[in-house]
């Protein structure tokens, strides 16, 4: 089987594209007039939020669009052949062999009942007729390169033996065993924590390079883009709006989607009183409710009735630049240094007295070690270690840290879904630790409530979105009539900044970031004192997060109210919170004001986490951290310090404390404290991660 002859073109040219897909009722156009093209060895991102068709393009060129879908004009062409003209056979040659794509969700690519080493050898057998021998030996080498450890135990495991990052490593390693010649990663690190994520991004550029593989690498996180590509198409709606190199797009930006979209993310050292994120206003448009004109020119500062709504507008040249292009009329026009018109400047609500206070709290969960069949020995799981911590009124405290660290079981002690082991937690001086939710009365329980991180799980799908507000006003006993309860449901969706006519619609009519508001005004229901904030925007989209973001911050200001705040994006937790807590394997590593935390010295953990976090900015330089290894289990911690074995400052301590003795809890200035063995002198020898290169 010959690969293509050497070719010396663009890998991928994607010339005017557009996909339709067709219904009873319409055809849907799902892209348009879409051009893009991937050089040899380049990595190309492909930016945009939910619904904008970048996943329609990968589609497109995997020639996978289902019954409904089709390409309804322009080119894909592959190494200069049109795909569109290739016979079954030649496609299913291409694909996977020389076309490899990477999925968001790695279980799904994963045949869960077949032992990984069969799913990689099954590759190059398929495709390529080697022997088993030879194909055996082509995994154990891909599996060394994508970093795993052990790698004959890999082969040799299924795949719900691993965790999410190792599977999506594997997942990798499936792509990589053809070499092809492109790859398309379709969002391959959203299900990730952030320092797997800076591990995997890391791996996809080393092998980028070593396979000499181009790239199309789609996501929504603009500073992943900037960490992997080297060019970048802004897409809205269906249409590429502005494509250059990194460079020219991130510093000399000439659509105003493309603007928006970096005044909605927060970027280092933004305040969020002096300088709040700005929203971009309206709603994405659906497909078949496009505006004449400018797809953008409703929600765009820039709009000229008349002239942006009159024709179609084409992506045209930036004189000057490296093949830089935009779809917009005004262009040259528009002064895009001009600065900022800052939104109101916003007062903080004054820090008041201390609402919650947990001391030494501790949850342990017992698990048969046989989990299978019970009997045996049991093994107890510390989720949450020693916790303690204050909270005030108007005090947003950030909970911050890697999937299994704990933060979720203490939220769950905290809202009585779970009791305490051992220690207390007060809320206005009175006890709460061991009293479960259905002994809690209404009032405590409507203090206490909980924002979740899907919203599309936690609203009754047969319930308009008013009557939900109202149940929940029943359950907390406020208001004494149907009439009060619906006026005050009414003022809720105000808070909420909905408009009062979504009382009478359907969770399903509404989007992402309109049910994150309902479950936000259903918290406030009961006049919550504590919100716990289980990631409550990650699951949204950059300018709906902006807006969701500020909205909390808004309520908190009128209501006073404590917003404890789950998250590990790292940016947004800069940009919302007053103090920070820094938790690894159910220990607090760090805790201290928000600055304290983010400069250093830090607790080593605390460092790489915010090496880990992509920012979407040219001038802003990170040392480079990679945490080897994998999350120890909770089921069996290491001993001694729960970070020792992913520490790269173990060295500095003697005697090989680290493995024997758990760290104590020492205060280096007020209000902030690390469990750390390290000396004073080595914490002071800490340097930044993160450098603000000077203008």
């Amino acid at each position: 089987m010959n690969k293509m002859a050497d070719y010396d073109g663009p890998i991928l040219e994607i010339d005017k594209l557009s996909i339709s897909f067709f219904t009873r009722l319409r055809e849907i156009p799902a892209v348009m007039d879409f051009s893009v093209a991937v050089q040899p060895g380049e990595a190309v991102g492909l930016v945009g939020e939910s619904g904008c068709g970048k996943s329609t393009v990968a589609l497109g060129v995997m020639q996978d669009l289902g019954k409904n879908g089709r390409v309804v004009g322009g080119t894909i062409k592959f190494k200069g052949r049109d795909l569109a003209e290739m016979s079954a056979e030649e496609l299913r040659d291409i694909r996977g062999n020389e076309i490899a794509m990477i999925y968001q969700e790695p279980m799904a690519s994963l045949n869960p009942a077949m032992k990984i080493g069969r799913q990689l050898m099954e590759v190059p057998m398929i495709h390529e007729g080697v022997s088993k021998e030879e194909a055996y030996a082509r995994a154990l080498e891909v599996v060394t390169d994508v970093r795993l450890p052990d790698p004959e135990r890999m082969l040799n495991s299924f795949p719900h033996q691993l965790s999410g990052g190792q599977q999506q490593r594997i997942v990798i390693a499936m792509a990589l065993m053809s070499k092809p010649a492109l790859l398309i990663l379709d969002e391959p690190t959203t299900a990730l924590d952030v320092t797997v994520e800076a591990a995997v991004v890391e791996l996809v550029k080393d092998l980028g390079k070593k396979y000499g593989t181009s790239m199309l690498f789609i996501s929504h996180n603009l500073g992943l883009v900037l960490e992997t590509c080297d060019r970048l198409c802004v897409m809205y709606s269906g249409e590429a709006v502005e494509r250059g190199s990194i460079k020219d797009v991130f510093d000399e930006m000439q659509h105003p989607y493309t603007q928006a979209l970096f005044r909605s993310i927060p970027l280092p050292g933004a305040d969020k009183n002096a300088r709040p994120l700005i929203a971009i206003p309206g709603n994405f448009p659906l497909p078949h409710e496009r505006p004449p004109g400018c797809n953008f020119g409703p929600r765009c500062d820039y709009f000229e009735e008349g002239r942006c709504d009159a024709t179609d507008i084409l992506m045209e040249p930036v004189p000057g630049n490296d093949r830089h292009h935009t779809r917009c009329l005004k262009f040259q026009e528009i002064d895009w240094n001009a600065p900022l018109e800052l939104a109101d400047q916003k007062e903080k609500g004054e820090i008041g007295k201390v609402v919650l206070k947990m001391d030494n709290l501790k949850k342990y969960y017992e698990v048969a070690a046989n989990a299978l069949f019970g009997g045996g020995e049991t093994k107890v799981v510390k989720a949450n270690e020693t916790l303690s911590f204050e909270a005030r009124e108007s005090e947003t405290l950030a909970i911050v840290g890697e999937s299994g660290c704990g933060k979720s079981t203490f939220a769950k002690v905290l809202m009585g879904l779970e009791t305490a082991t051992d220690g207390q937690i007060l809320l206005d001086n009175r006890n709460i630790e061991s009293l479960p939710i259905e002994e809690r009365d209404a009032k405590t329980v409507g203090e206490v409530q909980m924002v979740f991180q899907n919203p599309f799980d936690t609203l009754n799908p047969s319930m308009t979105v008013g009557r939900q507000i109202i149940r929940a006003l029943e359950i907390f006993g406020i208001g004494n009539s149907e009439a009060e309860r619906r006026k005050r449901m009414l003022e809720l969706l105000d808070l909420v900044k909905l408009p009062r006519a979504f009382a009478e619609r359907m969770p399903r009519q509404l989007s992402g970031g309109q049910k994150q508001r309902v479950g936000i005004a259903r918290a406030f229901a009961g006049d919550a004192r504590i919100v716990v904030a289980d990631e409550p925007v990650s699951a949204l989209d950059v300018s709906v997060q902006a807006a969701v973001t500020d909205l909390l911050m808004e309520i908190q200001r009128e209501q006073k109210t404590t917003l404890l705040f789950i998250s590990h994006d790292l940016s947004i937790v800069r940009y919302l919170s007053d103090r920070v807590m820094v938790m690894y394997l159910g220990h607090v590593v760090e805790l201290g004001t928000t600055d304290q935390v983010f400069s250093p010295p830090y607790h080593p953990y605390t460092e790489a986490l915010l090496s880990a976090v992509p920012i979407a900015d040219t001038s802003v330089e990170k040392e480079h951290i990679v945490l080897e290894g994998d999350i120890p289990s909770a089921m069996n911690p290491p001993p001694g310090c729960p970070f020792q074995t992913r520490c790269r400052w173990k060295s500095e301590v003697a005697g090989g404390l680290c493995e024997k003795e758990v760290p104590p809890v020492r205060t280096l200035a007020e209000g902030h404290q690390v469990k750390c063995h390290l000396s004073d002198e080595t914490l002071e020898k800490m340097q930044p991660v993160i450098k603000i290169a000077a203008e």
